[in-house]
């Protein structure tokens, strides 16, 4: 049974991945519409013989979301059963299935009654909640058998408000990110990092605004990561899960900047666009997974 249990964990989170990644690929290529006002059907039928790229992509994301869905139930109970005696277990399988649920609904709501770019933007950064969770729930799976090093190590108060902060700010990022998606941004500002278009000044609309402030966003977390990187290598290195992740993070960071400016130079490629998501992604995943420790080391050591 054991084994059965990480195998459905290690799918579930892989198709979390896919669930956020078709979420902004349905936004990219502008496909929210492409079934209509209806849901959960597609313009009212369960396969329309019309088939568009749009109604396609729109399809193939509720496709998968309800399978996953479905995953993300069975594997919230079976942890709960199976680890439950473990501190986080329950609160892990109530927050995966709870908030995956509640973006299916936004997701609903959007098609059948519409809702502002500022509502919509919060569908990427709920769903990024479910992954974590779920991300999580796997890794405590995977403990039983090998406790890491993880499980007994020691965070301070320094590297702790870095972690929550961080944390929590990474979440502001990914808004601003998803609202420059929702608005249709992207574009507002054509060069990088500063938005010159045809002179140097100050973002002149709502569009110019959005844009820059995701990157300002966006410059800040990469410096505070960058920061917290110098200080795990300066003090920390002994610290092999801190290094070792603050290092992944801070990679991480880098390709999200990077991914970030090639959208621009790029003007909107899909794929580069995609990775983006991919990579914010995984960061928080990360981050998500520091913040479990930290809790187990103020749990351990007070």
């Amino acid at each position: 049974m054991r084994r059965s249990l990480k195998w459905l964990a290690v799918a579930t989170t892989i198709g979390m991945i896919f669930i956020l990644l078709g979420g902004a690929l349905v936004t990219k290529t502008g496909s929210g519409m492409g079934c209509g006002r209806t849901w959960p059907l597609c313009h009212g039928k369960f396969l329309p013989l019309e088939i568009t790229p749009e109604l396609a992509i729109e399809l193939a994301h509720r496709l998968v979301s309800g399978v996953v869905g479905i995953m993300v139930l069975v594997l919230s109970v079976w942890t709960w059963k199976a680890i439950g005696h473990i501190r986080e277990t329950k609160f892990l399988s109530f927050l995966s299935f709870f908030f995956l649920l509640l973006q299916a609904l936004i997701g609903a709501a959007a098609v059948k009654w519409g809702q502002s770019s500022f509502v919509l933007a919060l569908h990427f950064g709920i769903s990024l909640i479910s992954f974590s969770a779920v991300l999580l729930l796997t890794l405590l799976i995977f403990e039983i058998d090998k406790k890491f090093e993880a499980a007994k190590l020691f965070i301070d108060k320094r590297m702790g408000f870095h972690i929550i902060g961080v944390s929590i700010y990474s979440y502001l990022v990914v808004y601003t990110g998803a609202l420059v998606r929702h608005t249709k941004s992207s574009l507002a500002c054509r060069d990088w990092p500063l938005c010159l278009n045809d002179a140097p000044s100050l973002p002149t609309n709502l569009y110019e605004w959005v844009q820059m402030g995701h990157r300002t966003a966006a410059g800040l977390i990469f410096i505070w990561i960058a920061y917290i990187f110098y200080l795990t290598i300066r003090y920390y290195k002994d610290q092999k899960v801190l290094y070792w992740g603050w290092m992944i993070s801070f990679i991480l960071v880098c390709l999200q900047v990077i991914a970030g400016a090639l959208i621009i130079f790029s003007r909107l490629n899909l794929y580069i666009a995609l990775l983006h998501a991919l990579f914010i992604t995984c960061l928080f995943g990360v981050l998500s997974y520091f913040l479990l420790l930290y809790s187990r080391s103020k749990r351990n050591y007070h």
